[in-house]
Parts: structure tokens; sequence; C-alpha cells
């Protein structure tokens, strides 16, 4: 299995580091290649501007339009052709990163926001009255896995149905699946710390074995089962769930998983 492994952390010493020199390791030892991506490493760029798009950039500048003309004429700067090489390469990827304010830190959306360019993640496919392009199931990631390693500072309780800071799968879901799974990537369970700020040494033993298993089971995990677009739940092309096929009583995101 070939694993890339984006990592967002500004200390190499924290924990997250410690995650991910142990998926490193953990992954290596079992016989998977493995790259790392670090992006504050790297010192990577985390804005989206003109210069990413060189002559296809026009005025007033128009992301979409212009990040998909330079990636078809093969122009993207070297940094974001490398990483999307990288994607391609992979058969999994794993996102190491703390849970700040809610969401990814700003280094890695400026990755995600760079790398997924129009006509690399999005913007592929057929688009007619019975298609809406594809993706959510589809698209030039089909085929992989990924899998968020996510710090998180308060106690499990908080992230609970019904605490304060909301489910960890709904704050969850925006990465899941409206970055990952939007391009065909299949997502599992995340692995969430809670109570990262308070882990003490004598603590981190039990944690890093439940992270080598998680690492070592990556094959088996079954995915999230996230709905696929084109293949009859939605109505095209409202993109609406059919009437019939939400379970008994859920509502918001958790409609667009099966079962």
């Amino acid at each position: 299995m070939k694993t890339l492994i984006v990592y967002a952390h500004p200390e190499p010493d924290s924990l997250n580091g410690s995650l991910k020199d142990l998926a490193v390791s953990t992954l290596e030892k079992a016989g998977h290649e493995v790259r790392v991506s670090d992006l504050y490493a790297m010192g990577w760029k985390a804005v989206v501007d003109a210069p990413d798009y060189g002559p296809h950039a026009s005025s007033p500048l128009q992301v979409a339009r212009d990040s998909g003309r330079a990636f078809d004429a093969g122009t993207l700067t070297p940094d974001v052709l490398a990483e999307q090489a990288k994607l391609l390469w992979a058969d999994t990827i794993v996102f190491q990163f703390p849970l700040w304010w809610y969401t990814m830190p700003a280094i890695l959306k400026g990755w995600v926001d760079r790398v997924f360019t129009y006509r690399f993640a999005y913007g592929v496919g057929e688009h007619s009255d019975t298609r809406y392009g594809e993706r959510f199931g589809e698209g030039t990631l089909a085929g992989r896995r990924a899998l968020l390693s996510v710090t998180v500072g308060g106690p499990e309780p908080h992230y609970g149905a019904r605490g304060i800071n909301g489910p960890i799968d709904d704050l969850l879901f925006p990465i899941h699946h409206g970055i990952l799974y939007y391009p065909g990537i299949e997502v599992l369970p995340p692995f969430v710390l809670y109570g990262a700020d308070r882990l003490t040494g004598a603590g981190y033993p039990d944690v890093a074995a439940a992270w080598e298993q998680r690492l070592l089971t990556l094959e088996s995990t079954e995915p999230i089962a996230f709905r696929r677009q084109n293949f009859g739940d939605y109505e095209i092309p409202s993109l609406h769930l059919k009437r019939g096929l939400e379970p008994a009583g859920r509502t918001g995101f958790a409609l667009h998983v099966r079962g």
C-alpha cells in the first residue's frame, strides 16, 4: 500500500508530530511505501492568488476557471503539481492535524484550496440532465481511501450528541464529505484523540497502541457509507435525496449516509 501523510502542525515535537512519526514507522514496518507532506516544514503557501495560474490568471481573478485552464495546460506551480502527483500516487491519504476553531488549521485548508483545482478535483465528468458531473463517490481520486487523525482539546462528552461543541461527526462532515468524498475518495471513520492538551506521558502508550491498531487495519476498515451522487439516491438536477430513503428520525448531515 502507498500512503501519503499530510501533516499540519507547526511544532515537530508536538503530540501531532509524534503521531505522524509513529504512522510513518508503523506503516513502513508493515511494508508500506510512505511519503509525507509536512506543510509547515515545506513552508507551504496557504493562499490562492494569481501567480498560482501564471499566464492563465484572468483579471479579475476567477479561481475555478483559471485553475482549470492552468491544470489543463500543465502550468500550475511546481509545488501544487507535486502534491497532485502525490495524491495520484497514493492508495491512502492520512491527514494528521489538530482541530482548531472547529476545523483544520489554515495551512491545511490552504493546501486543499491550491491542490484541489478545477479539472483535477472537481469539474470533471459528464454534466447533463441525468448526471451532474463525477463527484461524491466518483472523480479523479476515486479508488483511494482517507483517514483523518485529529487531536481535540476538549473531553469526548463535549463532542457527543448533546455536547456543547456538537457531534464530532457533524464537525468533520465538511471535510469528510465536502472535501474528500467530493472528488471520489472513500473516507474511513476518523481517529479522534480527545483531551489532547491534558494527555500525560503516562497516557501516551495507550494512545500509541490504539493509533498503531488503526493504521494496521486501514485496508480492512469499512469506509463511511456516504451515498453516491449518480447512483439513484438523488433527484437530478435538484440533487435532493429521494423521499423514502431516509432512515426514520434521521435528519441533517446523517441523511447522506446509507443505512
